[in-house]
Parts: structure tokens; sequence; C-alpha cells
């Protein structure tokens, strides 16, 4: 198993800059980075990989950060935007040497509300056709999107495992994949590692992020079987913490983080990692 850290911890807008903290990354013990990157400009693809490998460390996966005017579902000028942006994103990962990039890939992230299900429909069959353009654009690169299943307060769209694979079996391409949070299961699943069996091979990426975004191991998520689904699945990729504080400011306003649970970020992510590690293996 190899473990990463969301950049989002420490960055808002992922920068050249970035690349001060590695160091730090690397003595903790971490393998890689997922990067959330906002926008292509931000980042030196051949410094940050001089970097990261300056501190034996890789890019775990890119994470798609779906904002206004990025909606595979949405109006024609927000559809355009979000296979423009991930398109960038496909680009970027093969210059940062990944494979994978992880996230709500399908819809803006905040957009909520009862709809009809004819309304779902036409929303489902947009989403389809969107993925599909992109995951041929990325299959020609040997990229891999994984989507993510969001609890019910960030969107309406896709809560649930078994809405993923649902929508991975409609666009019909093997390199559309599941990303799993356990976060997020912990909200909507009825069991976590049942979801976890559920996805089976298509499972791409875990991120490992605690009931309350704390560090792993310090809530009331159910590792010991969360785990026990992992080892059964045979899966063997990237575990990657995501959590949060609150002095990223604007992460932390969006996911709702008003409290430290830690002393500081670097003391979550070396406690959540001593976790992981000790629950998955290393």
């Amino acid at each position: 198993m190899k473990y990463g850290m969301n950049s989002l911890l420490f960055e808002e807008r992922f920068t050249n800059k970035a690349a001060e903290k590695f160091p730090r990354f690397a003595e903790i013990g971490f393998d890689g980075i997922e990067i959330a990157l906002q926008e292509k400009g931000d980042i030196g693809t051949s410094f940050i990989n001089d970097k990261l490998a300056e501190n034996k460390l890789v890019c775990s996966s890119l994470c798609s950060l779906m904002g206004p005017g990025r909606d595979l579902r949405g109006r024609d000028a927000d559809i355009i935007g979000a296979k423009s942006y991930l398109k960038d994103l496909v680009d970027a990962a093969v210059k940062l040497g990944t494979d994978t990039i992880v996230g709500p890939h399908y819809s803006v992230v905040g957009l909520t509300g009862l709809k009809s299900s004819e309304e779902r429909d036409a929303d489902w069959k947009k989403v389809v056709a969107g993925l599909r353009e992109i995951g041929e654009y990325a299959g020609e690169k040997g990229v891999t999107l994984a989507l993510e299943p969001l609890n019910r307060f960030e969107t309406d769209f896709l809560n649930i495992c078994s809405d993923a694979v649902r929508l991975c079996d409609d666009v019909g391409l093997d390199n559309i994949k599941i990303h799993l949070d356990t976060f997020h299961m912990n909200i909507e699943e009825k069991d976590s590692a049942a979801a976890i069996r559920l996805a089976g091979d298509r499972l791409f990426m875990l991120h490992a992020s605690e009931n309350d975004r704390g560090a792993p191991g310090t809530g009331q998520v159910s590792w010991d079987t969360v785990a026990e689904a992992i080892k059964d699945i045979g899966y063997n990729r990237w575990i990657v913490m995501e959590s949060f504080t609150p002095e990223v400011e604007i992460i932390a306003k969006a996911a709702s983080i008003w409290r430290q649970t830690e002393v500081d970020g670097w003391t979550l992510a070396s406690k959540g990692l001593d976790f992981v590690k000790s629950i998955f293996g290393r």
C-alpha cells in the first residue's frame, strides 16, 4: 500500500510555493501528495516533479475542484467549462506522472435540491455523455477518472457507491472507476464495508477521512471493517488522507470546519498517517 496526503490540508490553491512543505511530508512518512489543482497554470509541472523527486515523493493523484462554471449537468457554458478543466487535469496528470484523477467530476459541488425523475434522468444523461467524452480523452493518455460520491449536503447527484457503479456502467469505459471516501460513506452508506466490496476491482482510490475531518482513527469511522473490506477486494493502490483545518479558510468554509481537531495540521497529518499505516498495513 502507498500513502498520500491531499494538498487541501495546507493549500487552498496549490502553486509552486507548496513545494516548500514537501520535505516535511517526506519526513512524516508519506509516499506522495494528492494535488488539488485549481487551474493548469498554477504550477510548473517540471518544477513540482523536481521537488517531489528531491524528497523521494511522487504525485499520487490529482483532485478535481468542481467550482462554479464546472458542471457536466449544467448550462452549456458550465458543461464546456467542466470538460475543458477536466481535460486540462488529464494533461497535467500525464506531466506529473500520475494515472489517477479523483473527485466529483460530474457536477459543481454544493448543488442540491429536489428534482423530478424526469429532471434527474436528463441530468444523468448529460453527465454520462460528458464523462464519456472526457474518459475517451483520458484513456488515450493512460489516465483514469475515479468518480467520488459525496454526501447529501454537497451534492444531490451521486451519494452512494451503488449509484457510482451504475454511472460507470452507463459510461462504459474501462478507465472510469470509483473513488470512495470514508467521511462521505460514514454519512450516506448503510455499511461502508459493503460499499467497498460492491466497488470491488473498480475501486481506484480510497480517501481515509475521519467523521469530523480530523485525523483518521480519532473518531467514529469503523476502520476495522473498512480495512477488512479493502483486504477482501485486493485493493493495493493509494490510500490518501483528506483532512481539513480552519486555517485554510476557503476550504474550511466549504467543508464547515469551524474548530481545530488537533494542535495543527502537521500533528493531524502525522497522527493520521501512523494510524492508517497501522490499520491498512505498511
